[in-house]
This record gives C-alpha cells, sequence and structure tokens, in this order.
C-alpha cells in the first residue's frame, strides 16, 4: 500500500461523512474506490464503488477514518484532485474536482485530458 501525499488525492470531509453513512448502513467498511475508465461523453468518465479491502497497488487517502482508493493507474489521471459530496436541486452525488481534466461534460462524471 502507498503512503499518500498531498499532492495525490484528498477526500472531503463532506464526501467522508457520507460515505461512512453509507458504509455504516450497508455494513461495509468505510472504504470508497475511485477509478477512472475509458468512456463518457468526453473520454474518461469517473467510476466509485465500496471496497472491501485497500489492494497492494492502491493509493489511499484518508479523512476521518474514511479511505479513498485509487488504483495507480487512474491516479495518473486524478492526481491532485478533491473528492467531494455535493448536494443540489439536480441531486446528491460524489463530484472530482480534477485539475488535469482540460474539458469535462455537464454531469461531472467524464473528462478529458
Amino acid at each position: 500500500m502507498a503512503t499518500q501525499t498531498h499532492f495525490d488525492i484528498a477526500l472531503t470531509d463532506a464526501a467522508a461523512a457520507r460515505v461512512a453513512a453509507i458504509a455504516k448502513k450497508q455494513g461495509k467498511p468505510a472504504i470508497l474506490r475511485l477509478s477512472v475508465e475509458g468512456g463518457g461523453c468526453s473520454g474518461f468518465q469517473y467510476r466509485f464503488g465500496f471496497a472491501d479491502a485497500v489492494e497492494p497497488d492502491d493509493i489511499v487517502a484518508e479523512t476521518d477514518g474514511v479511505r479513498l482508493v485509487v488504483d495507480s493507474v487512474s491516479l495518473d489521471l486524478v492526481r491532485g484532485s478533491h473528492v467531494d459530496y455535493v448536494e443540489s436541486l439536480g441531486g446528491a452525488a460524489f463530484r472530482v474536482e480534477n485539475p488535469n481534466a482540460a474539458a469535462g461534460c455537464g454531469c461531472g462524471s467524464s473528462f478529458s485530458v
């Protein structure tokens, strides 16, 4: 397991609180996995899911006991990002604020570099 530096990735307090609440309700560990896949309207898309464990090549960011894990391949595309949880009139979702994204789509779930 790699050690997270402040330049790699971060989980906001709001996102950590939401992950903790969902994990408690589902009886799972408070580990949110962020990965990047090809696709979406801009070329790449973010995928979120709960993980049962941290994998050996994961980068781990921890906020208030909640872990955000990103595999080493996806990290190249999201390095320096912040994962937040936002509630708005359009709904509630985890959002990635990615400084590497050259463009994104209106829904915020896909991007290009």
